[in-house]
C-alpha cells in the first residue's frame, strides 16, 4: 500500500486536464468480481516522439474500445503535440497529456467510462488512463507504469485504473530515463519533457 499514496497524489491531483471536477465524490462499492486475466491486443500502434526520444505504443481497442477510441481521437486531432510529461514518480509512473509548458492546463473532451475490469493489469510498460477519485473522470491524461503496479488494478469493492496499451519499443531507452529525471517537490520534472508528436505506425508482427 505504500505505493498507492503517491499514485493517488499524482493522478488525482493532476488528472483534471482543465475539464474534470475537483470535487471528491464517494463511489458506490463495486461488487462485480474481477474478470479473468487477458492479453493485450495490438490493434493500433503509434510513435510518440518526445524531447527524450521515441516511444512506440500498441493500443488495445479490442478489450478497451472506449479508452482506445478516446486516445485515438486525441492523437488524430494532434491534441498531445506540445503537451508534457508533467508528473514523474520514480519507480512508479510517468504521467502526461494534460499540460503544456508552464503547466498550462489543456482542456480535454468529456470524461469517458472507466474500463478497469477487463482483465488487463498495470504491469511495467503498460499505458493507462489517469483520473480523479471519481471512476468515470478520465479525459486526455495517461501514465506509463515504470514497474508492475497490481495495486492499481480493479478488485472486488475497489475501482482501478484502465490499462489500454503497452510500450513495445523505447521502454529502457526512453521511458525509464523519463522516470529518473530530476523533479521538484510536486513531482514535476525540472526540465520540460515535451511530447512533440504522436503518429500512427504499423504494429509489429
Amino acid at each position: 500500500m505504500k505505493l498507492l499514496y503517491p499514485l493517488l497524489f499524482a493522478l488525482t491531483l493532476s488528472a483534471c486536464g482543465g475539464s474534470d471536477s475537483d470535487s471528491q465524490v464517494p463511489e458506490t462499492p463495486e461488487t462485480t468480481p474481477p474478470v479473468e486475466p487477458t492479453e493485450l491486443v495490438a490493434d493500433i500502434c503509434y510513435v510518440m516522439s518526445t524531447t527524450m526520444g521515441d516511444i512506440s505504443l500498441a493500443i488495445d481497442t479490442t478489450n478497451t474500445p472506449i479508452t482506445g477510441a478516446n486516445f485515438k481521437r486525441y492523437v488524430d486531432e494532434q491534441f498531445y503535440d506540445g503537451t508534457l510529461f508533467h508528473r514523474v514518480v520514480y519507480q512508479f509512473v510517468s504521467q502526461g497529456g494534460g499540460f503544456t509548458t508552464g503547466l498550462v492546463s489543456k482542456p480535454g473532451y468529456t470524461a469517458i467510462t472507466l474500463e478497469d475490469n477487463v482483465g488487463l493489469t498495470n504491469a511495467r510498460g503498460t499505458i493507462a488512463m489517469a483520473r480523479t477519485s471519481v471512476a468515470d473522470s478520465a479525459t486526455s491524461q495517461f501514465y506509463i507504469n515504470a514497474l508492475d503496479n497490481p495495486q492499481l488494478d480493479y478488485s472486488s469493492g475497489q475501482r482501478g485504473y484502465a490499462v489500454f496499451g503497452q510500450v513495445y519499443d523505447g521502454m529502457a531507452e526512453v521511458v525509464d530515463q523519463i522516470n529518473m529525471v530530476a523533479i521538484n517537490s510536486s513531482s514535476v520534472p525540472v526540465t520540460d519533457i515535451v511530447i512533440n508528436s504522436v503518429e500512427e505506425t504499423s504494429c509489429p508482427q
